[in-house]
This record gives structure tokens, sequence and C-alpha cells, in this order.
């Protein structure tokens, strides 16, 4: 144990080696912390101290450069103002030299300028000549140009003036025979003119049907019927035809449009694959005047044609028909083959169906059986489960009688086990 005595109350204190040198090691530790910390703040001073000084010094030392510095600007200045002197000098003497060969050099190129000018005016005098005769060239050429268009659009006026006496001989002709006719011959004179013509070409056509539609079973007929046939009696085409004409002195003026909706009823009823409508309704109308007129937009393969347009129309779209026809036939043959698969899935779905349904009913019976079955062996699992429970009843009676003894019975019964003794003795 060591003593230590404090130095301002005088106190001992008792302490062990650790103590000890804990106290001993947290007074070293605070001497040395206050020994850093003076010689920290000795530091600083010094360094203030050392930074003053040469601030001092460099401001000494800057303010010593600052004026030699200066001097030296002054020298520069002077040697610079001496030098720009001498050199703006020398520049005014070059410059002026320079503006001497320059206006030297004017005068040479105002020659040359004047020279080209003379030339280009040359030039430009003989271009404006060669120009004027290409203009005068151009003005011929546009003169011929006009004399010959005025010669094309006479002939082309000529010539459509001649269509138009002709389109009007042709309006008065028909103008003349519809006068001339009754109501009724109107209309038969435009099929009998329709009827002529084709039958004045029938030769080319052999094998070709072309008759009045006399069929009135579905309420409405057309006045005829052209199908046209191959060699091998296939169909190359057909066209319903509707034959309209009026007397000009009629009071009620129909227009073709009126008989397009019953004419295509027509054609579909009697299954033609073109409808035409043959008329001299509207006859100054140049919509139906210029040549064969498309009404597709409104009924399918659908024409309204003047009678001279009748044969052209046939063989027109006879000759598409044609072209199409071995197109038809393949696809006859398409559509015959696809009608033998449709027989053929028909027949696969129908004993599909036939085979599904006799599954079906074998396995709803299957089923019926299985349960019955099922219900049998549960029936048949119970009564087993009752006769297993009976044999272990009747084991357990057999091993409870074989286990029965006259002691166990007279155990708790001491007058039967008197007597029991009494008839052993």
């Amino acid at each position: 144990m060591n003593e230590i005595k404090c130095p301002k109350c005088g106190t001992v204190l008792q302490m062990n080696e650790t103590d000890y040198q804990s106290v001993i090691k947290q007074i070293r530790d605070q001497e040395f912390e206050k020994e850093i910390y003076a010689r920290e703040e000795q530091y600083k001073r010094d360094k203030e101290n050392t930074v003053k000084l040469t601030e001092a010094n460099l401001s000494k030392n800057y303010q010593e450069q600052l004026s030699k510095k200066e001097i030296e600007i002054q020298k520069l200045h002077a040697e610079l103002q001496t030098k720009e002197e001498q050199t703006m000098n020398k520049l005014v003497q070059e410059f002026q030299a320079n503006l001497n060969q320059k206006e030297l050099e004017i005068i040479e190129l105002e020659g040359k300028v004047k020279l080209k000018e003379a030339e280009s005016e040359l030039a430009i005098k003989k271009a404006i000549t060669e120009k004027e005769k290409e203009i005068a060239s151009l003005h011929n050429r546009l003169e011929n140009d006009t004399n010959e268009f005025l010669l094309k659009e006479k002939s082309l006026k000529e010539s459509y003036e001649e269509k138009l006496r002709d389109r009007e001989e042709q309006i008065s002709y028909y103008k003349d025979f519809k006068a001339r006719q009754s109501t009724k011959m109107i209309g038969e004179s435009l099929e009998m003119h329709c009827s002529n013509e084709f039958n004045k070409l029938r030769p080319l056509f052999k094998n070709a049907y072309f008759e009045k539609d006399n069929d009135v079973k579905t309420g409405s007929k057309g006045d005829f019927i052209f199908r046209d046939y191959d060699d091998d009696q296939t169909e190359i085409v057909s066209i319903m035809f509707e034959m309209k004409n009026e007397a000009d002195t009629t009071s009620t003026k129909h227009k073709n449009e009126d008989f397009l909706k019953e004419l295509d009823k027509d054609r579909n009823e009697k299954k033609c694959e073109y409808a035409v409508l043959v008329s001299l309704l509207e006859i100054e109308n140049d919509y139906y005047n210029e040549g064969i007129v498309d009404v597709s937009h409104r009924y399918d393969k659908m024409y309204v044609i003047r009678p001279q347009f009748f044969i052209p129309l046939i063989t027109l779209i006879r000759g598409f028909a044609i072209n199409s026809l071995q197109y038809k036939k393949e696809l006859q043959i398409v559509q015959n083959q696809n009608i033998d698969i449709s027989n053929f899935e028909e027949n696969m779905n129908n004993f599909k169906e036939s085979f599904g349904r006799n599954y079906r009913l074998a396995s709803e019976k299957f089923g019926k059986a299985i349960a019955e079955i099922d219900k049998t062996i549960d029936h048949l699992q119970k009564t087993k489960e009752a006769l297993l429970s009976s044999e272990n009843n009747l084991r357990i009676a057999n091993h409870k009688a074989e286990d029965l003894t006259i002691r166990k019975l007279t155990n708790n019964s001491v007058t039967v086990a008197k007597m029991f003794e009494e008839i052993n003795n």
C-alpha cells in the first residue's frame, strides 16, 4: 500500500499499486496536455509574428519593385512614343507611295474598262441581232403553228358538226319513226330492231341462245335473254335485256332510272349475270348519247345503251367472259372439290356425332353399373365388417369363458364359495 498526502488539505490517502499508477497517469496526462497547449499557443504566436514579418518584408519589396517598374514603364512609354512617331512617318510615306501606285493602276484600269465596254457593246449588238433573228424565226413558227391549229380546229369542228348532223338525222329518223307508229308498235319496233341486228350476226354466236323472255312465273319478265355456251355446254355469259321506247307526244316522259330497279330484279330472278337497258328515252340527254353508260355503282353489272351499241356491247361482254371462262372452269373444279370435302367433313361429323352419342349412352350405362357395383361392394364391406366384429366379440367371449374359474366366480361371494367347498368335500 502507498500513502499519498494531499498538498492542500494534508489528508493522507491509502492506495494500492493500481490506484497509484492510475493517479500518476492522470497527473502525467494533465501535465502533458498543459505542455502541449502551451507549445501550441507559442507556435501560434511565433507563426503570427513570422507572418507579420513576412508581410512587412513582402510589402517593402513590392513597393521597391513597383517603383522600379514605374520607372521602366516611363522609359518604355517614351521609347514607344518615339517609335510610334517613326512608324507613323514611315506608314505615311508608304501610303503615299501606294496611293500614287493605285492612281496609276486606276488610270490603267479605266482604259481597260473603256476597251471592255466597247467590246461588250459590240457583243450586245451582235447578240441582239441574233435574238432578233431567233424572234423572227419563232414568230414564223408561231404563225405556222397557229395556221396548223386553225386548220385542225376547223377540221375537228367540221367533224363534230358532221356527227351532230348525223345524230340530228338519227333523232329525226327515230322521231319520225315513232310518230308513224302506235304506242304498242313503238315498244315492239325497238325489240324487233335489236332482234334483227342480232340475227344478222347469228353465225358468230353458234352456241348462243337469244330469245324473248316469256316466263312470268315470278310476276315480271324482261324482253330478251342472251346466253352463250362453249362447245362443252358450259355457260360463258348471260345477259338480261330490257328495251324501252316511247312516243314524243307522250305527256308523261319516263326516265331511264325508272326501269333500273325492275331490270335488276328480273335479272336476279332469271339468274342472268349482266343486265342491259336498251333505251331511246331521254333522247336529248348527252349522258346517254355518248356511248355505253355503266351504272354498276347502283346495280351490279348493269349498263344503259342506245340501240346502235347493242351488238358492240354483246361482243365486248362476251369477249371478257371468254377470257375468264378458263378461270370459271378452274373455279368450278375447286368448288366441286370443296363440295366433296364438305360432304366428307359432313359424313365425318355425322359419324363423330353418332359415335359420340353412342359412347355417351354407353358411358352413362357403364357409370351406372359401376355405381351399383360400388354400392354392392360397400354393402358387402359393411357385412364383412359386421361379421369381423361378431367374430371378434365371439373370440373375446370365448376367451372370457376359457378364463372363467370357480375362484373368480366366488371371489366376492362367500356364501357360494362355501357351497362349492361343501360340494367338493
